[in-house]
């Protein structure tokens, strides 16, 4: 009679942690969501409070090497880049990829993404040298594991080729910007402004290298698209291409 007490009340047990673990993770994915609607809406100030929750549940429920945790810093440092605080950023992607690299191997897509953030912050503070190879390495991991039209390797393409042309290394630049162009125009309807965010890159590309017979019709390409357009988001675009 002991032992079968013992056992049910074992059993309780962990069938009693084992839900309270699902709230947990339930509660985590929420705040997640909750995270990614706010991050969109600009609120950052919110978006960075319920993602230092999202963190102390990751690393309560989960324990502090979990992919969760990692996950949950990704979130953080995205909100301290908008913010621009790049130094708090820097450190919380470092975290973030210590975890995930170790989680779920150094070829994982997610830890790809991962290098580019980073390498995005580096890129911001002028430190080139620490984000090209960052920026390479997680292109090479796309580049194996993905078809090469999928849309999110034109942003990494324009980030690497951004970086290469402030440091005036157009000839390295120019292949990936065409490269960026042709996934935008192959995924993306015709008159998408990140199709014209594309051509104005090529376009600023060969002005400043003032071949200016190839910028002007790729300006003037870009232009219509964002008049088109026409929503507050692209004011900005077009008063940079009018002046």
């Amino acid at each position: 009679m002991k032992t079968f007490l013992q056992n049910f009340l074992l059993v309780v047990l962990i069938l009693s942690s084992s839900a309270s673990s699902f709230a947990q993770e339930a509660l985590w994915n929420k705040l997640c969501n909750e995270f990614n609607l706010l991050y969109k809406k600009g609120n950052y100030s919110e978006a960075a409070k319920v993602t230092q929750e999202a963190l102390k549940v990751a690393e309560k429920t989960f324990g502090p090497n979990h992919p969760n945790v990692g996950v949950s810093l990704n979130y953080m440092g995205r909100v301290y880049k908008a913010q621009g605080k790049y130094i708090e950023a820097e450190a919380t992607y470092k975290r973030s990829l210590a975890i995930l690299e170790k989680a779920l191997g150094p070829n994982n897509l997610d830890v790809g993404a991962l290098l580019n953030n980073l390498a995005e912050v580096y890129h911001e503070r002028g430190k080139y040298a620490e984000a090209e190879p960052l920026y390479k390495r997680a292109l090479e991991m796309w580049e194996k594991a993905l078809q090469p039209n999928y849309h999110e390797m034109a942003i990494l393409l324009t980030n690497l080729a951004t970086l290469y042309r402030l440091q005036g290394k157009y000839a390295e630049a120019e292949p990936l910007y065409k490269r960026s162009l042709a996934i935008r125009e192959k995924t993306l309807p015709p008159n998408h402004p990140d199709i014209a965010k594309s051509l104005n890159n090529l376009a600023v590309l060969y002005n400043d290298q003032r071949r200016y017979a190839e910028a002007g019709p790729l300006y003037k390409n870009a232009l219509a698209i964002y008049e088109k357009a026409a929503n507050p988001n692209t004011n900005e675009e077009i008063s940079t291409l009018l002046n």
